[in-house]
């Protein structure tokens, strides 16, 4: 994932150690289908999202992140919950350790998606029974159980 400017900041700082960062999670259904992106830096299956820019609602965080990475415009119609802890530390390639709290918000997709393959690999549709079938970032799972 691109690093941003803030980002970049802190890094220049504290270099590769623990950065804990907001995030949002968008939870994009078709019915029973969950559209999941699978991420070129870690080639796992996960649900589209990244973190909040400084003064940046989570809600504009969570539009933002689903058209920079798929293309595709999103209506979001409410949070499905809020998750974090060990499911979410993340060590990236380059060193770089991250700890995500994210909110996780139920999406549906108004445009069809043209995936940023710089940043991910594919998307696909997949209901319950396959997302745990894929390899894939755990706490996904989670956030599929809790929407009913």
């Amino acid at each position: 994932m691109p690093r941003s400017d803030y980002v970049a900041t802190i890094r220049a700082r504290i270099g590769t150690d623990l950065l804990l960062l907001p995030a949002v999670t968008a939870v994009i259904r078709d019915a029973e289908r969950f559209l999941l992106a699978r991420h070129s830096h870690s080639e796992l299956w996960s649900l589209i999202g990244g973190a909040v820019e400084p003064g940046e609602e989570p809600f504009d965080a969570v539009v933002r992140e689903v058209l920079e990475e798929t293309g595709a415009r999103i209506r979001v119609d409410g949070i499905v919950g809020a998750y974090g802890g060990a499911p979410l530390m993340v060590e990236y390639p380059n060193g770089d350790q991250v700890g995500y709290v994210t909110t996780a918000f139920e999406c549906h997709l108004m445009d069809d998606p043209r995936p940023d393959l710089d940043e991910l690999l594919e998307l696909g549709w997949f209901d319950r029974d396959a997302v745990i079938e894929l390899p894939r970032h755990s706490w996904i799972d989670r956030v599929v159980a809790d929407c009913r």
